[in-house]
């Protein structure tokens, strides 16, 4: 079958067999979850032309002023997955409390966990933002409350993960533990068609990405992973080249097809973000899963990212990402200045 004409739900049913997880309440919630993402990239291909730039005048959980088009989204899908009858309980980025689906809507196995939109800080300027997305199976028992404990998760539980891209064309990338794939929206159609099927991370990357700007906020060995990026000691005898858009989502979906690494470290000296910035459950640990199934690798420059057990929903997590050999490097000089200090209970990659 040719790739442009495979959809989401197609491919789902096809590889049901490999994957347990691909159940037709799986498939379901992947199903009401693409529709609140066509919905979303409505809005955001229209954004300069209605009210929905901007911002509302709130400030979330994390402590950021929320855009409209933030809120917009966020309502889009806890409205559409609370209905979707296979949740139970939803967790956003920019709710202070998880999201218990309603008593008088029917409820399911799975917990969702989501960025509504990524880096909307850009919206105002055109650039690439999205929604990232984790897929838990719930752990107590169906016939009581769902509980916190069921949210804190590790990524290693994950049964799925992905993002929807808002662009030039709108793409969804997702995983369900048997690889990672790419779907373009075809507006003619109305579909998200496969475009890059079975992605592969390249093992060393050319470009590092980082907000350097914060250079003063990192500790020593932090300084030295960024020095080493930029510059020659390395296979290629070159410098990596710098790419930072700023949207995390942009940012890994270059790095995923590219090769390379993203990096967004603890940022010691900065009150605060002493933990850095990205949160563990909607952000590090769908990308650490994605980068894992590519080929690729995910650190908080001490421990993969997979097998970090959260203690609260907003957990922040130093991040790095990426290409193989690069984000072993990252683990090698953090792991060289551990030895050095005396801390010998801290783990690498």
């Amino acid at each position: 079958m040719a790739y442009s004409q495979v959809t989401v739900t197609e491919h789902l049913l096809y590889h049901q067999q490999q994957s347990p997880q691909a159940t037709g309440r799986f498939t379901n919630l992947f199903n009401d979850l693409i529709l609140a993402a066509k919905i979303i990239s409505r809005e955001v291909n229209k954004a300069g032309l209605v009210d929905v730039l901007g911002f509302t005048g709130d400030v979330n959980v994390q402590g950021e002023r929320v855009k409209k088009l933030d809120e917009y989204a966020n309502d889009i899908i806890i409205h559409r997955m609370e209905r979707a009858g296979v949740l139970c309980a939803m967790a956003s980025e920019e709710n202070a409390e998880m999201i218990v689906v309603p008593d008088k809507f029917k409820r399911g196995e799975y917990i969702l966990i989501f960025d509504p939109l990524d880096g909307s800080s850009n919206i105002d300027v055109n650039v690439n933002i999205g929604t990232i997305f984790s897929i838990l199976r719930r752990k107590s028992p169906a016939m009581q409350d769902v509980t916190l404990g069921d949210m804190l998760q590790a990524g290693v539980e994950q049964v799925g993960a992905g993002y929807f891209l808002y662009g030039t064309s709108t793409m969804l990338v997702y995983t369900t533990g048997q690889g990672v794939y790419g779907f373009t929206l075809d507006p003619s159609v109305g579909e998200f068609l496969l475009s890059h099927p079975d992605i592969r991370i390249p093992e060393q990357g050319k470009i590092y990405s980082v907000n350097e700007s914060y250079w003063n906020y990192w500790d020593e060995p932090t300084r030295e992973v960024v020095s080493w990026f930029k510059g020659v000691d390395n296979p290629r005898g070159k410098p990596h080249s710098l790419r930072y858009i700023g949207s995390l989502v942009a940012d890994f979906h270059r790095t995923l097809l590219y090769g390379g690494i993203f990096m967004y470290p603890m940022d010691y000296r900065d009150p605060k973000r002493p933990r850095g910035k990205l949160r563990l459950l909607c952000e590090a640990s769908p990308m650490a899963m994605l980068a894992e199934q590519a080929g690729g690798l995910a650190t908080d420059g001490t421990k993969r990212i997979m097998e970090i057990e959260p203690h609260e929903l907003h957990q922040r997590v130093p991040l790095f990402v990426g290409s193989e050999y690069d984000v072993r490097k990252v683990s090698e000089i953090y792991r060289k200045h551990a030895q050095k200090d005396g801390a010998d209970d801290l783990r690498s990659i």
